[in-house]
């Protein structure tokens, strides 16, 4: 996989995605389709059981390339296929198979924010700033992103005025599963998804599965799935490996089948 702006780590059932698009991470053209490419390989890895999210530098992502924008010409087609690849980069991420942790280094804006919103678990630094700046460049956008997270009321704000929320609010929001000093954000990101890798890779696959099945359905119907996917699992290799090494006292060793 040849990748310009991003590097990629597994190690361990554990893989490292890190932007590396000075000085900003902003995304453009090549960027987004980077992202997409590499968590849609993550769905398919073996290797890999669970992924960190990051980025070098001090911004984790300042959003889209505003300079690539003013060069868009109007032509037919242009911006709906732009939108595609815009679209196509944030479901690379809800829909990866494997549990995504985002380990947020610095500001996150515009789509920064919305990526970060994509991962399944949100770690941040003490120094990590949040916000939706579109309104202040004419433009709108992020709704779907922030409602998935957030009270109305803060997310009318953000997107209204374009607010910069730091990483302690969110976490006293409930939106950051941990707010830590910057030293300690790779480590306590790294320790999420170990412990998530060493769960059988076909129960954490169903379960994130179901986490999207399951959002717009109904209590009965999303409940009703979940079970149809529990009688599944119960079938399955780790299940029965599980059991036994309950019985037998030991750790699992889970093959995913």
């Amino acid at each position: 996989m040849k990748l310009e702006n991003i590097t990629l780590d597994v190690r361990d059932y554990v893989a490292v995605v890190t932007l590396n698009r000075p000085p900003v991470n902003a995304t453009n053209r090549a960027l987004r389709g980077e992202i997409t490419q590499v968590f849609d390989a993550m769905t398919d890895r073996d290797d890999v059981r669970a992924v960190v999210f990051t980025a070098n530098g001090k911004v984790f992502c300042a959003g889209a390339d505003i300079k690539e924008r003013t060069q868009l010409t109007g032509e037919p087609g242009e911006y709906n296929a732009l939108n595609r690849i815009v679209r196509e980069q944030f479901y690379s991420i809800l829909e990866c198979a494997k549990p995504v942790i985002a380990a947020v280094n610095g500001a996150a804006l515009g789509a920064g924010m919305a990526l970060a919103l994509c991962c399944d678990i949100l770690v941040a630094s003490e120094d990590a700033i949040f916000g939706m700046p579109e309104v202040d460049v004419g433009l709108a956008g992020g709704v779907k992103f922030l409602e998935r997270h957030l009270n109305p009321s803060k997310a009318r704000r953000m997107l209204l005025t374009g607010q910069r929320v730091p990483a302690s609010e969110l976490y006293r929001l409930g939106v950051l599963e941990e707010c830590v000093p910057a030293d300690a954000l790779m480590p306590t990101a790294m320790a999420i998804a170990t412990e998530i890798a060493s769960k059988s890779p076909l129960a954490v696959r169903m379960l994130k599965e179901s986490f999207n099945a399951v959002e717009n359905q109904t209590l009965r119907d999303g409940y009703r799935l979940e079970q149809n996917m529990t009688v599944a699992l119960s079938r399955s290799e780790d299940a029965r490996e599980a059991r036994a090494a309950f019985v037998e006292k030991r750790k699992p060793v889970f093959k995913g089948r």
